[in-house]
């Protein structure tokens, strides 16, 4: 059987976290191992506990959450950050994908996609708001080169990560193993030379090859 997930929850509002434990509590397959109510303390609790994630807020005392964020991923890049806020600015949306966050989630998000994204930047992948995820687009990408041509195949793999499927469920949906989903991965990523998910993801969206309504 395979262990709980273990997640820290990073917020300066207690009421949230609370709210968030007992959410997240109620997930057979999901641990709350500890709390912060600050950047620091985010910091501090991740690299001593090593949890498989960390719920992070932006708006923190001490350190924000960008911060938090960044020192963590420098530190413990194993441990994936899942920002859950009510801030959909640009300057935070990059700025967390920059220090390195997997998933990106407005706290108007419905509990059982609060959970699905958990497990999801548990496994790995990246995960983007939707009411966000075309901000994305204005992000800076290198214009298209001779040798980026995607098959139709790397295009299929590409619109089910846009959706925030994971390797296996991509791997099911096209009747294909996991493992195969990781090679064309990684040839996508060779292509549009880029190296995250998200980034791929927004590549290829920036340059028309896949869109956000497929």
């Amino acid at each position: 059987m395979a262990h709980a997930i273990r997640v820290i929850i990073a917020d300066d509002h207690h009421v949230v976290r609370a709210g968030i434990r007992e959410l997240l509590s109620d997930a057979a397959d999901i641990e709350v191992i500890g709390e912060a109510r600050n950047g620091q303390d985010a910091v501090d609790l991740a690299l001593a506990l090593r949890p498989d994630v960390v719920v992070m807020d932006i708006n923190m005392p001490l350190l924000s959450g960008v911060e938090a964020t960044r020192q963590i991923h420098a530190a413990a890049p194993e441990i994936h950050i899942l920002v859950l806020t009510a801030y959909q600015d640009d300057p935070y949306l990059y700025g967390l994908l920059d220090a390195g966050a997997s998933g990106y989630l407005l706290k108007t998000a419905e509990d059982h996609e609060v959970v699905r994204a958990v497990r999801i930047t548990a496994a790995g992948q990246s995960l983007i708001d939707a009411a966000v995820a075309s901000r994305l687009l204005a992000r800076a990408v290198p214009p298209p080169t001779h040798g980026d041509t995607l098959t139709e195949r790397e295009l299929e793999v590409l619109r089910l990560a846009a959706r925030g499927q994971t390797n296996k469920q991509i791997g099911s949906a096209l009747q294909i193993s996991d493992r195969t989903v990781q090679n064309h991965l990684a040839n996508i990523y060779a292509k549009l030379a880029v190296a995250p998910r998200t980034e791929a993801v927004t590549a290829a969206l920036q340059r028309g090859l896949i869109t956000l309504t497929e």
